[in-house]
């Protein structure tokens, strides 16, 4: 029976390790986008990066509600969804920080520097989604 997750553990849930969130953003015609994205949890913030061109930075610069979910892919399973609205800033040293933040996570301090300046560049954004309505399961096949 699944269990609903308190904040301390939806907040323990989407720090750990290198899991990754999936982006469900509206594409202009109304039809759903779903894409992997690299993240990390700044108090009531999920922070990412992306491409201004990219589906996902078009989407958020139009509507910028959004919806993030991460999930534990092994038995007993868990997930927790986010939904909120996201904010676009273009400050290039805010970007940076943040990038290495987040490429520290996913690839490793010895190498956070390294994404952290390829991912702070003119045309790139970096997305604040203000966490507003969460919710968590775990022993979603207990």
């Amino acid at each position: 029976m699944a269990t609903a997750m308190s904040d301390t553990e939806v907040r323990a849930f989407l720090t750990a390790g290198t899991r990754t969130g999936k982006l469900a953003t509206v594409r202009a015609d109304g039809s759903p986008h779903v894409v992997p994205i690299w993240f990390v949890l700044d108090g009531d913030d999920l922070v990412f990066n992306t491409g201004a061109d990219t589906v996902k930075g078009r989407a958020l610069a139009r509507d910028g509600r959004a919806v993030v979910c991460a999930d534990q892919e092994t038995a007993p399973y868990a997930y927790v969804t986010v939904r909120g609205t996201a904010t676009l800033s273009t400050d290039l040293a805010e970007m940076r920080t943040w990038a290495t933040k987040i490429a520290g996570r996913y690839m490793g301090p010895e190498r956070a520097d390294e994404y952290g300046a390829r991912n702070a560049v003119e045309g790139e954004l970096l997305v604040r989604l203000r966490m507003e309505k969460v919710t968590g399961f775990t022993g979603v096949a207990d």
